[in-house]
């Protein structure tokens, strides 16, 4: 064990020495070979199904494959945000010839780093130059010039620019662009193909378009978080808000609704895209915004509320619609467990009686319990969770997934993201790797939509310094 110290602590400069920045091997252990992963495919007798879709999606054979946007050009202007971004690294992984225009000074995103500290930031190794992780994880396949488009000669060169591609993503403030005579109606005379893509948080009209300044805060995703029920239902049930409104709310760990803003600016375009080259017509300007796509993807919230009022509250880890169905506290973290089911939740029951024989007693044989739907009023759930975790109290992770998964039950390890690295399913596949860059090997994750068997996306680069691509 390591010799405990005493450190005082007076700036941040005390604190250097303390941090190890130096990244360990990856991967800790190997990833399982294919004789270890076959018993499985044959348990399921699958085999000949397996090996075909595993030989079909191989992570090297991506790379040589077609790419589905290959025949696109993509212009993306925008500041401090990711959901523009995001969208155009989507059209970048599939293919795209994405070009991202950024003021001289670059994009603001360039300098987050965890905690403000600049050793975090990722060095180019050839350059020097300095840049978040952020930042570069979210320009996958994309070019990065410079261009001061709020002078005349930026906004000629723009306009050239934006003669000669299939989309452009507009991550600006609400008529930011048309403002400067480089918006969608300036260009669309040039380039009626274009089809004009504006990511943002709130939308270009309606009352609260310019709620703050140019460049105001409300342009940032928190904003477009907090504007629906996302931030609302995120959180324990602590009843510290006024009656009917929950407890505290709890920030969600990302940024939620600029990510989805982006993925649905993405399957907008390839729709307008669809509409323009299939059906003969001219391009088209899009919007998304961060607080509906993210309203979208929530759960029925407005719906119960539109049915009789109801303000769906927080219940931490609990689903209010099942139990079980949630994670709790065990030995050596957290475990998920569902029950949906009426065979699944006697399955849990059966399970946990193994080894604690009074949940049988005080569950399975309460005759409230025995209905579905009662099983989900609160001092249902209570009770039920209150077993469950005096279970699992002695439990760890392991134990509890095989006990669990013996009884045919949806259970599973909350992981922590050492362990999400390390997890050998996603190691075979890989769906984590270490691309090899300019500012060294960074490990990160496949595109979702890399698993294609003709066209798959992928990553070929991962971040530019300022204005590399200039010319």
């Amino acid at each position: 064990m390591a010799e405990k110290k005493d450190v005082e602590i007076n700036s941040r400069a005390d604190t250097i020495g303390l941090m190890d920045l130096d990244v360990r091997p990856y991967p800790v252990t190997p990833p399982p070979s294919y004789e270890e992963v076959k018993p499985t495919y044959e348990k399921r007798k699958a085999l000949e199904f397996c090996d075909w879709a595993e030989d079909s999606f191989k992570f090297e054979k991506r790379y040589g494959k077609d790419e589905s946007l290959g025949h696109l050009r993509v212009l993306d202007i925008g500041l401090w945000r990711l959901g523009h971004k995001f969208c155009a690294s989507l059209f970048g992984e599939a293919g795209a010839e994405v070009v991202s225009v950024e003021p001289p000074g670059g994009d603001p995103l360039r300098q987050l780093t965890p905690f403000g500290r600049e050793e975090y930031l990722l060095e180019n190794t050839e350059t020097g130059e300095k840049c978040g992780m952020e930042f570069v994880c979210e320009t996958v396949n994309t070019h990065c010039v410079t261009l001061d488009v709020e002078t005349p000669e930026g906004q000629e060169i723009f306009k050239q620019m934006a003669q000669n591609v299939d989309v452009l993503i507009d991550g600006m403030p609400p008529g930011y662009m048309d403002g400067l005579g480089i918006g969608y109606r300036q260009l669309k005379a040039a380039n009626p193909k274009m089809v004009y893509i504006w990511v943002g948080m709130l939308g270009q009209w309606g009352p609260w378009k310019d709620k703050q300044s140019k460049f105001g805060q409300w342009e940032l995703e928190p904003f477009a978080s907090c504007a629906n029920s996302w931030v609302h239902n995120t959180g324990l049930a602590q009843d510290l808000l006024p009656r009917g409104k929950g407890g505290d709310p709890t920030r969600s760990g990302v940024w939620l609704a600029d990510y989805v803003a982006g993925a649905q600016g993405f399957l907008n375009a390839c729709a307008a895209l669809y509409w323009r080259d299939e059906l003969g017509n001219d391009g088209q300007m899009i919007e998304v915004t961060g607080a509906e796509t993210l309203m979208d993807i929530i759960d029925f919230d407005i719906t119960w509320y539109g049915f009789n009022a109801s303000i769906k509250g927080r219940s931490g880890g609990w689903d209010p619609n099942l139990n079980q169905y949630a994670w709790n506290p065990c030995k050596d973290g957290y475990m998920m467990i569902g029950g949906q089911t009426d065979k699944l939740w006697y399955n849990i029951g059966f399970c946990l009686e193994n080894d604690y024989d009074m949940f049988g007693r005080l569950i399975h044989e309460d005759p409230f319990l025995k209905e579905m739907g009662a099983r989900n009023a609160l001092h249902a759930l209570i009770k039920t969770y209150t077993l469950t975790t005096r279970w699992l109290r002695d439990t760890n992770r392991v134990e509890a997934e095989t006990k669990l998964m013996a009884y045919q039950l949806a259970a599973g390890p909350l992981l922590y993201i050492d362990e999400v690295a390390e997890f050998p399913h996603f190691k075979y596949r890989p769906w984590q790797y270490v691309h090899e860059t300019d500012y060294g090997p960074l490990l990160i994750a496949s595109s979702p939509a890399s698993y294609q068997l003709y066209a798959p996306f992928r990553a070929k680069w991962v971040g530019r310094d300022l204005g590399f691509d200039n010319y």
